[in-house]
């Protein structure tokens, strides 16, 4: 129980958000839209809750409203600071940017506490003492008998003096009869009967409260409008709705959103797909914005529209275009879009995310070779790995070791070619691509071959592999010396 200072404090900050959810309105008077994302920080930000966040944003924004966000951490043996952070460090990595601060849901336990007592205190509550023997024996009994497992009402209606100073529980006291409806803004309506509900647990024996009740007493208090959530909370809303009228609390709107699953139509999972956010970005080379675009196709749609940036995505975002069926996860295609916004991306700042990845601190003058690679080496990748991969060539020192596709493409005559490139490039004035280029037909008609038998053994000497950007572009972001000696120390075969 917290002390007298700090419940003061609370019913300082608690006045603070009632006025602020009770003015929550916009300049014509409208209520204004709130919502918000809550993960529990118990691991990684997951990719379905990254795109639940990226829902509840654009919803948020395209009606000139708030998003909040909100860490669950009520569960203290799973909650860590590493994972709080990488959850935020995931959120701004992929411009999820919450209005204010962040709310820490156990911090605010003694005001979860103080609501149950409320319900208690007016009916809508009760203390149940059954032990957990007792609950432990009416599940297998339920069990045996093939029935429901749920809590059975046995303190329900009892008189609370007969619990004496035994440990008890207070549980919610649910609705029984008839029927609740919900107009979910994906699922439509969907209706429970109050029978299938049970009395739920509000606050725990040692005075801490649940789940159920902090994530509708927060919800209250942050003024959340609507709760935008994956559709495996649907069944909780049912459960999470008589706390609200039992508080003549204003209900929110719902919005449930299907899952995302594997392209087999099986749950994503770490055994057969990243499914954490630092793993596209760390793992495999994803851009935010790829990552982003690629989430808000995942489930909702815009026409046959594809490539959608943010402020169009804000502009066209409402929960009706957003799909009743699960999607599935296509890398693939996540790789394409990667691609599409590699080849958009900014030279320089492609340069910097690939430095990360070369493996060793780059000099000024690397960086700006770096830096003047990306027009070569952008087109051709799909991540940022590929381009990492591509560029590795501009830093290696001779001579070359030659991987076995490069040893296969200077064998027979292509060393004594490869002479009679040498002295051609060296003749060259201007080291241009366009310079280069003539250099390089002309020994290739003298020879007698086409361009590509003759840019090939070319291509060993100076990248080592059979693969890589433009000759030309090799050549040129190479330099003339470094070029010339990784040719020459190529012409002769090694002892």
């Amino acid at each position: 129980m917290l002390g007298a200072p700090m419940a003061a404090e609370w019913a300082i900050e608690n006045l603070v958000w009632e006025q602020a959810r009770l003015g929550a309105t916009s300049d014509t008077g409208a209520k204004r839209v709130v919502t918000r994302f809550a993960p529990s920080p118990t691991g990684f930000l997951h990719i379905g809750g990254a795109r639940t966040a990226l829902f509840n944003l654009l919803f948020a924004r395209h009606h000139g409203g708030k998003f909040l966000l909100r860490i669950e951490d009520t569960d203290r043996a799973r909650s860590t600071e590493p994972a709080i952070a990488a959850i935020l460090d995931g959120m701004r990595w992929l411009n999820l940017d919450w209005d204010g601060d962040e709310v820490y849901q156990f911090a605010r336990a003694e005001r979860h506490a103080e609501v149950a007592r409320a319900m208690l205190a007016s009916g809508h509550a009760y203390k149940c003492f059954a032990t957990a023997e007792e609950l432990e024996a009416m599940r297998a009994e339920q069990k045996a008998n093939k029935q429901p497992l749920r809590y059975d009402g046995r303190w329900r209606d009892r008189d609370p003096a007969e619990g004496g100073n035994a440990p008890y529980v207070i549980r919610l006291k649910a609705p029984r009869e008839g029927a609740v409806t919900i107009e979910d803004h994906v699922q439509g309506p969907v209706t429970v009967n109050n029978s299938e509900l049970d009395d739920l647990v509000l606050l725990r024996s040692d005075g801490t409260p649940t789940y159920m009740l902090a994530v509708v007493v927060d919800d209250h208090d942050m003024g959340v409008t609507h709760v935008i959530r994956g559709d495996d909370h649907l069944n909780n809303a049912f459960r999470q709705l008589p706390i609200y009228r039992a508080m003549a609390w204003e209900e929110p709107e719902y919005a449930h959103i299907p899952l995302i699953f594997n392209p087999d139509g099986t749950k994503m999972s770490k055994r057969k797909n990243a499914v954490a956010v630092d793993e596209y970005r760390d793992q495999l080379g994803i851009l935010p914005e790829a990552l982003g675009n690629y989430l808000l196709r995942l489930g909702w749609g815009h026409g046959d529209d594809e490539i959608i940036s943010r402020e169009q995505a804000i502009q066209w975002f409402e929960l009706s275009g957003v799909g009743k069926s699960p999607s599935r996860f296509d890398l693939k295609k996540l790789e394409n879009l990667n691609g599409h916004y590699i080849r958009a991306a900014d030279d320089d700042r492609l340069a910097d995310l690939v430095a990360a990845r070369i493996g060793f601190e780059l000099s000024e003058s690397q960086r700006d070779l770096l830096r003047r690679s990306m027009a070569a080496l952008k087109p051709r990748a799909a991540n940022l790995l590929e381009l990492a991969d591509g560029a590795a060539f501009l830093f290696r020192t001779r001579p070359l070791e030659l991987d076995d596709g490069a040893q296969a493409l200077l064998e027979g005559d292509a060393r004594a070619l490869l002479a009679q490139l040498h002295a051609a490039l060296d003749g060259v004035e201007s080291w241009d691509t366009e310079a280069l280029e003539a250099a390089v037909r002309t020994v290739a008609e003298d020879a007698g071959v086409k361009l590509g038998a003759a840019a090939q053994p070319l291509r060993a000497a100076l990248t080592g592999r059979r693969t890589s950007p433009g000759i030309f572009d090799v050549l040129a972001l190479l330099g003339r010396e470094e070029s010339l000696a990784r040719i020459a120390d190529q012409m002769t075969v090694p002892a």
